[in-house]
């Protein structure tokens, strides 16, 4: 029989640390997914936006994970202070060699779940990407785009750029721009375009819907319909206006002429 307290051969530390430190790590692992579980229901109890709870228990969670790891590590009879040490020498390395980005990314980290430009199912435009904000972790935030991509962005790139946030205000304009073929009578297509939006039951009475003319084109006017509608029937209602403003202006008779360029040839003296 192998002796628990005999150390072993080259890794000077007998079985019953090793088992010791599994323990440990098992144990550990299993009380932190506990503990952090506990607290998140316990911030949800509370006025604190989801984004919070979020970014929190994942930043106690990394505590809790690093405390674990350095009880294992002592139970294997290696010197806490030691390693304490050796890490702060490989951060102290890592810094040097230019990746700070790491510190900078959970700085921004912290100031995004404090202010909260963006919230967790809010659909943004930040870094140049476009999508619902997935999660907002202690490195990096999830963008999830309307074809089911998932973008990583790090932290510091979304506190460091400008945010553009589709869906935090509860009401939206929205705006269909369609031309008419110049000579047409512009009152009867701004009535039928006025007429179209009042009959759309997701459009809102206030502010009341408008329809403006906004250029002279080369060959056409053009007219924009405005319409505000909630957020969530923003697609819906463009998709419809869209849709129904072209078949309403050929039953009426309203010509939407194509792009035309007028093109004189003459003839070249021999």
């Amino acid at each position: 029989m192998v002796a628990v307290d005999k150390p072993l051969p080259y890794l000077n530390m007998s079985p019953m640390q090793l088992i010791t430190a599994l323990v440990i790590l098992i144990v550990g692992w299993i009380l932190t997914k506990v503990i952090v579980g506990s607290f998140k229901r316990g911030l949800k109890k509370t006025k604190l936006p989801e984004l919070v709870v979020e970014f929190l228990g994942k930043f106690l969670s990394a505590l809790l994970y690093v405390a674990v790891i350095l009880l294992a590590i002592r139970a294997l009879g290696i010197g806490v202070g030691s390693v304490v040490l050796g890490l702060s020498a490989v951060i102290g390395l890592v810094l040097g060699f230019g990746m700070q980005d790491t510190l900078t990314n959970l700085a921004a980290g912290v100031w995004i779940a404090a202010l909260r430009p963006i919230d967790i199912g809010e659909v943004v435009e930040v870094a140049g990407k476009t999508g619902k904000v997935n999660a907002v972790g202690i490195m990096s935030t999830e963008l999830l785009t309307p074809d089911n991509v998932l973008i990583t962005v790090p932290n510091k790139l979304v506190w460091g750029s400008v945010i553009t946030n589709y869906s935090r205000m509860p009401t939206r304009r929205v705006n269909v721009d369609v031309g008419v073929a110049y000579g047409t009578d512009l009152n009867k297509a701004v009535e039928a375009a006025m007429n179209l939006m009042r009959n759309n039951p997701m459009i809102l009475d206030e502010p009341e819907p408008s329809v403006s003319i906004t250029t002279l084109a080369d060959s056409s006017i053009n007219l924009q319909l405005r319409a505000w509608v909630k957020t969530e029937d923003y697609w819906t209602v463009k998709g419809d206006l869209t849709k129904g403003i072209y078949e309403l202006y050929g039953q009426k008779g309203i010509e939407i002429p194509f792009p035309q360029v007028d093109v004189h040839v003459r003839d070249m003296p021999d």
